[in-house]
């Protein structure tokens, strides 16, 4: 039934309206800032990689470099650089839209374009798409297919979880081998997943660009904010060097996220301690897992002074309590007995696990 003017519903819908309007056009200012911010800094990295007058001081070593300078900002990580300049190099038709605010000369490089005579508007793909799309578009190496995907997301609004459900499903190929391309899809179109801009507004990246701390609920099982809860006490009070530094600390690769549960770095091992807690029987795919923690730390976070980072990979439920050290790289005999003495006991977290559990065996 259709609100009549004037009346009270029609009243809660303008409002309604106007709100949904000015708050997803204000959105789209925040991504499309975000995203040409990172061309630029693309854009300089480049441009000193050429015509740096200090760049052999620093060599191959300047995203490093840039990484010790800026990390008072955030996101500044070395695979977030490289990517930055990955993605001037692949969409150098954004200088359009930012040459004249930022005074950039025209640098002689070897650019991917999309197919220049078929390529979309700039301001289009700047309107539609945020930088965690344009991750995914860079992961496609064929100009053509990474086309498709941009005109099908701009029809099908698809969010980044779309976007990477149609490439992993070879969305391109399979329309490619199709008879009747245009019913299979409008086929595909009917049933996405739209982008709404709450998704946006939750994504890693706005919310780094924004200077906004991500409000990350622990976990959906209480007793596992418990254990975390009590464990991060646990250590602290052992007073052997732990201090802490992050509880569900974020690890982005390339648009894919994962959480760390606990992060502490050991003031006298001079290395992180990564904790994960998994409330079921251990499975050997958390060995990976936190293979990938250790290996992101030992060369995104750590410093050139600090030991090799150690995991703790704690495994619980009512009927089995399981404790796994993974340490990577204990070459040094020394840094192995400090080890042994600074870390508590595997009987003594296997002992505190099964109290826990004990104590909360009513949750």
């Amino acid at each position: 039934m259709p609100i009549e003017k004037n009346t009270f519903d029609h009243l809660v819908n303008q409002i309604d309206t106007v709100h949904k309007t000015t708050q997803a056009k204000s959105i789209q200012s925040v991504s499309r800032g975000l995203t040409i911010r990172n061309w630029v800094i693309g854009y300089y990295i480049v441009e000193y990689e050429q015509n740096g007058e200090d760049r052999a001081e620093y060599g191959t070593g300047v995203i490093d470099n840039l990484v010790k300078k800026l990390k008072y900002i955030k996101g500044m990580s070395p695979t977030n650089l490289r990517l930055f300049r990955t993605f001037y190099i692949s969409y150098p038709q954004i200088s359009q839209t930012v040459s004249d605010q930022f005074k950039l000369e025209t640098l002689e490089i070897q650019q991917t374009v999309s197919v220049k005579s078929l390529a979309l508007p700039i301001k289009q793909l700047l309107n539609s798409f945020s930088f965690s799309h344009f991750i995914e578009f860079l992961k496609i190496d064929d100009p053509l297919k990474r086309l498709f995907y941009e005109v099908e997301g701009i029809k099908g609004n698809w969010g980044v979880r779309e976007l990477r459900r149609q490439i992993n499903s070879a969305t391109y190929e399979r329309i490619g081998l199709s008879k009747d391309k245009k019913e299979m899809i409008a086929s595909i179109h009917s049933k996405r997943e739209v982008l709404l801009p709450e998704q946006i507004i939750k994504d890693p990246y706005i919310l780094e660009f924004t200077g906004l701390e991500p409000k990350v609920k622990y976990s959906e099982n209480d007793l596992e904010e418990a254990l975390l809860n009590h464990l991060q006490d646990f250590l602290l009070e052992l007073g052997n060097g732990f201090c802490f530094e992050a509880r569900q600390k974020r690890i982005s690769i390339e648009n894919e996220h994962d959480r760390v549960d606990l992060v502490f770095y050991h003031r006298i091992l001079k290395c992180h301690v990564l904790i994960d807690l998994k409330i079921r029987e251990f499975s050997h795919a958390d060995v990976g897992q936190m293979n990938f923690y250790l290996n992101y730390y030992k060369h995104e976070i750590a410093h050139e002074s600090d030991n090799p980072p150690i995991g703790l990979i704690l495994c619980a439920n009512k009927n089995h309590t399981k404790v796994e050290y993974a340490t990577a790289g204990l070459d040094s005999q020394m840094f192995v007995s400090k080890y042994k003495i600074n870390l508590p006991s595997v009987d003594e977290i296997k002992v505190f696990i099964e109290d826990e559990m004990e104590n909360f065996s009513d949750i």
